[in-house]
């Protein structure tokens, strides 16, 4: 690791830690030359599969599009940013578990919807309409009502 303060290749490792849950490494390290400390963060790269869209093109998996399309979900809904990340999280680990190299885009629409479900009704209500092209209200009250029926 280069020093970011003098350029040097020398640097050593004063302390380590866990952060994030187990997922990062923190590192406290010391330039062997000019004797500054700075801290590093590591962690592992996983590679997220493709998405293969309704229409047969595929695209980077993007977490900024997951992110916002469950923020605007729970937009006016009383849930913190904690569940949001966590509800990102739990949907990216759970699609890495499958090993595909390639997931349709309607297994993480599935995902999202298993998500929100946990965390709020409304904003599973709210996805669901958008995701499932809903066309009427009956579709709409078939969905609460299968909600509804399921937390029997």
């Amino acid at each position: 690791m280069h020093c970011p303060f003098c350029k040097a290749n020398d640097t050593k490792v004063i302390d380590s830690r866990l952060v994030s849950e187990g997922d990062q490494v923190r590192r406290r390290r010391e330039c062997m030359s000019c004797k500054e400390r700075f801290t590093t963060f590591e962690s592992a790269e996983l590679v997220m599969p493709r998405v293969v869209k309704t229409d047969g093109t595929r695209q980077p998996f993007d977490e900024d599009k997951l992110n916002r399309g469950i923020t605007k979900a729970l937009e006016k809904r009383p849930v913190g940013i904690e569940s949001i990340e966590k509800a990102v999280h739990n949907i990216k680990y759970r699609l890495r578990q499958t090993g595909e190299r390639e997931l349709t885009s309607l297994r993480v629409g599935e995902e999202v919807m298993r998500e929100l479900r946990k965390i709020d009704e409304v904003a599973y209500v709210r996805f669901a309409s958008v995701y499932r092209s809903f066309q009427d209200i009956n579709e709409f009250k078939e969905e609460v009502d299968r909600l509804v029926q399921d937390d029997s």
